[in-house]
């Protein structure tokens, strides 16, 4: 099961990538349009994302910048965010490695931000949790990007395995 979560993560990088890849190319007023997402535009469901990975880790880990809130702006200009990005997903890689399988099944305590109540879970799921959000909030931002007429990205894990991630076959 370990190996699976660390193809996850490995695979939640190159998709993080490809989408910042697309978003390169969206003038400043692209970027910030709210086409009607969850969090409205790109900029700011790009920046929820990687908002929900630092808290994640921070409950995980007991490291890290851990906002108070789910739709905070952390990076107003993009190339910070995406530098911050490409940090936080090296980081989650390397979290994920120091895993043993034994971690997996390890209770995680946590108040929910928007719900103050103490919850008690399994890492495993819960991980999957955090790996599923980012590939629903991504899914948006494709939308997006497809909504401003800009070509649509190959997200797909299969195509991931069939490249760059083969070795997790």
């Amino acid at each position: 099961m370990l190996r699976h979560f660390q193809m996850f993560a490995d695979y939640n990088r190159w998709a993080n990538a490809r989408v910042y890849d697309a978003c390169a190319h969206l003038s400043d007023a692209e970027f910030r349009a709210d086409k009607g997402a969850f969090f409205g535009s790109a900029q700011r469901t790009l920046n929820h994302l990687l908002a929900a990975d630092r808290i994640w880790l921070k409950r995980f880990t007991g490291k890290g910048e851990a906002p108070a809130s789910l739709d905070v702006v952390l990076f107003e200009d993009f190339a910070d965010m995406r530098a911050a990005r490409e940090a936080e997903d090296r980081r989650i890689i390397d979290w994920v490695n120091s895993l043993t399988n034994d971690d997996l099944g390890r209770i995680v305590s946590y108040s929910p931000i928007t719900m103050p109540t103490k919850i008690e879970q399994p890492l495993g799921p819960v991980l999957t949790h955090v790996f599923n959000h980012q590939t629903h909030h991504r899914g948006q931002v494709h939308t997006i990007l497809t909504s401003l007429g800009k070509p649509s990205l190959v997200l797909d894990l299969i195509y991931f395995l069939r490249g760059e991630g083969e070795r997790w076959q």
